[in-house]
């Protein structure tokens, strides 16, 4: 079995939070069969890295749990968040911090890098 796993999210943004469980969902499946995981955030999707962004996003109208309490949640887990450099440039002020649970930023040639080796599995949301 593979035992990597990067996810994109790019289509998952604050304007559709309904969009943005499911990959988060994936990605601790993933972690709780103990693959290495990593998650991408590209385009607009990048703000929900963005502090305080997420802690007011719900996916159902019941906000039994925010989008942020599962970035926290999935990051404890394992996985890592990567801000794609590009997007952070384009979508975060030059005032706005990312959350604490964002690991390093990582460019799109790392993900192109993921899809092309063997040892990884992809998923874009």
């Amino acid at each position: 079995m593979i035992e990597r796993l990067a996810l994109l999210i790019w289509s998952a943004t604050p304007d559709r939070p309904e969009l943005c469980v499911t990959p988060l969902v994936h990605a601790l499946i993933a972690c709780a069969l103990d693959a290495e995981v990593e998650i991408h955030f590209a385009g607009p999707a990048v703000r929900l890295l963005v502090s305080g962004v997420a802690d007011q996003l719900y996916a159902t109208p019941d906000k039994e749990k925010s989008i942020g309490d599962y970035l926290r949640e999935v990051r404890a887990a394992g996985a890592e968040l990567h801000p794609c450099s590009m997007a952070q440039a384009a979508w975060i002020g030059p005032n706005e911090t990312l959350i604490p649970e964002c690991t390093c930023a990582a460019g799109a040639t790392t993900f192109v890098i993921h899809t092309l080796d063997p040892e990884w599995k992809t998923l874009v949301f």
